[in-house]
């Protein structure tokens, strides 16, 4: 846990570093062009990402329809924890009872939570909104996003869909793990203080369950039943990403030089296996010659 702290803190310095010079000069027409670029650029990462995990997790017919229940749950404004729990719980049954527990019960059997008035932005309002992210986020990293715009996006409104992913861009630009975003993201909110808080909120979790639970896990997925619920999770996590990839990709793939963008930082991806920060570098310069172009 301590050589983990040590390579997070110089990642969340340098991420700090970049959301400083977004909040000071984001603003000027150079470094619009640059975010134009590199929003399409974004949502092919989460996009391959989600294809490259959705060929691992989706290991059956029955995974399949849990799945598709899933994206219609989340479609339909059911709560991310609830889908995810939901999802367990089918996998789980299904296991121990084949054949009766089917697709649509994923949908039936998870409640909407009652919306309520999105609260001021706090210090401590951001401490507890990572904190709570922190601990129920499972699987690939990039599920992080679905979480951030449910709760800062169309939760709370803190954060527009643009500024969402200008703050995933900082954390793929950036050394270290993607949860560097929160870090950029507490800085917009609250300053250093927000930035602060919504690091030590969401990587808290982490290491406080890496500690009670290494020696557990492994021995929970022997159990067939633990294990059916894991596949689950893993399944309603693709579902919150391909949902949340569709909303990103509305948002910004607004115009065919965007579209290209995105095409064509998939494909590479996909083809050379290349580090994801070189498509949002390749981006960034995209789109500052687009503009200086005058075609964007």
């Amino acid at each position: 846990m301590v050589a983990g702290a040590c390579f997070i803190l110089p990642a969340t310095l340098v991420t700090l570093a970049v959301a400083w010079l977004y909040v000071e000069y984001g603003h000027l027409p150079r470094a619009e062009a640059a975010l134009y670029g590199m929003k399409p650029v974004i949502v092919a990462i989460v996009a391959h990402a989600l294809f490259s995990l959705a060929r691992v997790a989706v290991k059956s017919a029955g995974l399949v329809a849990i799945g598709l229940a899933a994206v219609l749950a989340c479609a339909l404004g059911v709560p991310e924890l609830a889908v995810r729990g939901g999802a367990a719980a089918i996998a789980a049954a299904s296991r121990t009872t084949p054949g009766k527990a089917g697709a649509p019960a994923v949908v039936a059997g998870l409640p909407a939570l009652v919306a309520t008035a999105a609260p001021s932005v706090t210090t401590g309002g951001i401490f507890l909104v990572f904190l709570k992210i922190g601990s129920v986020l499972f699987g690939s990293g990039y599920v992080l996003v679905a979480f951030l715009r449910a709760d800062l996006v169309e939760a709370r409104g803190w954060l527009t869909e643009a500024q969402l992913l200008d703050a995933v861009a900082a954390g793929q630009i950036t050394p270290g793990p993607v949860f560097t975003t929160a870090t950029f993201i507490g800085y917009l909110l609250d300053g250093l203080p927000g930035a602060s808080a919504a690091t030590v909120g969401i990587f808290l979790p982490a290491f406080v369950f890496v500690a009670a639970s290494g020696w557990l896990l492994p021995r929970l997925r022997r159990s067939k039943t633990f294990g059916a619920a894991l596949d689950g999770i893993n399944v309603a996590s693709i579902a919150l990403m391909l949902v949340v990839t569709f909303d990103l990709a509305r948002a910004c793939l607004i115009d065919p030089f965007a579209i290209a963008l995105a095409l064509g930082a998939f494909a590479a991806l996909v083809r050379t296996k290349v580090n994801p920060m070189w498509p949002v570098a390749g981006g960034a310069a995209g789109g500052v010659v687009l503009r200086a172009l005058g075609w964007v």
